[in-house]
């Protein structure tokens, strides 16, 4: 889980831009304007790179944008993606953990009304190096 950038091919249609990234296999999209192409892009990339995260697999290095060619009037662009905030605006459903602590330590937090589900995020963010 990680901020990419990637190449991304943009190709001129009648009806807008076909997009897609020569690194990653089976990712490209399309957008009536330029603006929303690169909006596509963008979501495009986390979708398929988060895909990739979940099943394990390797993700690919991106090329260098200077090695990547073009025909006619297509031009390359790089895209950028954070896979870490794909995941908190999507994938933000509550899961229900199960864990244990001394029963001193409870009292205590309890005592002072401390949000257990609140400092167990906190605590998994910093382990994890999470902003």
């Amino acid at each position: 889980m990680a901020k990419y950038v990637y190449p991304a091919i943009f190709t001129p249609e009648p009806e807008g831009y076909s997009i897609n990234f020569p690194d990653l296999e089976s990712c490209y999209t399309s957008a009536p304007t330029l603006e929303e192409g690169m909006e596509m892009a963008a979501d495009v990339l986390c979708l398929t790179l988060y895909g990739l995260e979940e099943d394990g697999k390797t993700i690919p290095a991106a090329s260098d944008l200077r090695a990547v060619k073009t025909d006619g009037e297509a031009f390359v662009s790089l895209v950028r993606c954070d896979t870490i905030e794909y995941r908190r605006f999507y994938d933000n459903k509550a899961v229900k953990k199960t864990l244990t602590i001394p029963a001193w330590l409870n009292t205590m937090a309890e005592r002072n009304g401390v949000n257990f589900s609140m400092v167990l995020q906190a605590a998994l963010k910093h382990e994890l190096n999470i902003q």
